[in-house]
């Protein structure tokens, strides 16, 4: 398995989106991968979350990183994260 490096900005994406750098590394290493623009590529691994962000329960999250190969590693450019399977509840 190639080295995995995140750079700043990806660091900084993965609190305010909601995952770990473990989670991104298990997208990376387990999840199903995908082309992206400017010859990035794109992996994707759903995990159960079953928990609130942003006021809002969900069930499941998908955790997406976005890297470049270079010189035999994966950078991590940005992270993205969608949470699904949800519904409001009141507090």
């Amino acid at each position: 398995m190639k080295p995995i490096i995140f750079s700043p900005h990806a660091l900084d994406q993965l609190k305010d989106r909601g995952t770990t750098e473990e989670e991104v590394k298990r997208a990376i290493q387990e999840g199903e991968r995908a082309p992206a623009k400017e010859k990035r590529i794109a992996f994707r691994k759903n995990f159960l979350f079953d928990s609130k962000w942003k006021g809002k329960h969900y069930q499941m999250k998908q955790v997406m990183p976005i890297v470049v190969e270079e010189d035999g590693n994966w950078i991590v450019v940005t992270v993205y994260v969608f949470y699904f399977g949800g519904e409001a509840h009141e507090d």
